[in-house]
């Protein structure tokens, strides 16, 4: 398993109006693996830092860090990113929305993986499925499956699951923190919800105008829910940080 050190990261842009500096001097670490929540207001830096992360943007300054650098056979870690939307192919069924991110691979190879993430976040019965038959629910669960098929040693999720109702949002949290024992990765959880934060990851940082403004450690166990003593007080005492 990965573990990711952001050391004094910045991330500046150049336009018409003058610099923006949406990062400045950003220092956290995302133990290997557990799930870690990032929080903050729009436009605090979250989502450049996960473009960071996940490599489709360069840092302006500071270090990005990932131990081990290479696995044994010399690759370098594997990130996957869902996103608020799982911008599925309206014409490809789940299983081949879900085929297309492993389609360099044998077939054969492609074929064992696609079946298996399938069983595991619960969608074989609905394989030939096209996404407008699709529950809200089901389509996020597509899109985490075409991450997960990559076999990700790292996994970022940008808002993931605040497209969805409040009862399927719950419903796949547990079947999230239920393929995470499953399958343990790092994993990136950027959120605008203190209790979502607080019902899946292990710490919280909460970003500020580009900064690291605070940090929590959670301590409950899994499987957690709204009425697991402690949540509620937790959740309390990081909504105030916003107050």
């Amino acid at each position: 398993m990965v573990e990711i050190e952001c050391r004094h990261i910045g991330k500046r842009f150049q336009t018409n109006r003058g610099c923006v500096e949406p990062l400045k001097d950003v220092t956290l670490t995302l133990p290997a693996g557990q799930i870690t929540a990032l929080i903050g207001e729009s436009g605090c830096g979250k989502t450049t830092l996960l473009r960071i992360i996940a490599g489709l943007e360069q840092a302006s300054s500071g270090k990005l860090l990932m131990t081990p650098a290479q696995d044994t056979e010399g690759r370098a870690p594997r990130v996957a990113v869902v996103f608020q939307e799982p911008r599925l192919f309206a014409w490809m069924s789940v299983y081949q929305n879900i085929e297309i991110a492993v389609r360099d691979l044998p077939s054969d190879e492609r074929r064992s993986r696609v079946e298996k993430i399938l069983a595991l976040v619960g969608l074989t019965q609905a394989a030939q499925a096209f996404p407008s038959e699709l529950s809200g629910g089901m389509a996020q669960r597509v899109g985490l499956a075409r991450a997960l098929v990559l076999e990700p040693d790292v996994l970022l999720l940008d808002e993931a699951f605040s497209a969805l109702d409040a009862l399927t949002r719950m419903r796949l949290y547990k079947e999230f923190i239920r393929i995470h024992e499953t399958r343990p990765m790092t994993v990136l959880l950027i959120t605008h919800d203190v209790t979502e934060a607080v019902l899946l990851s292990k710490q919280v940082y909460k970003l500020c105008q580009g900064r690291v403004a605070s940090h929590f450690s959670v301590p409950f166990d899994y499987p957690r829910s709204l009425s697991t003593p402690g949540v509620s007080d937790m959740s309390d005492l990081i909504l105030k940080e916003f107050l």
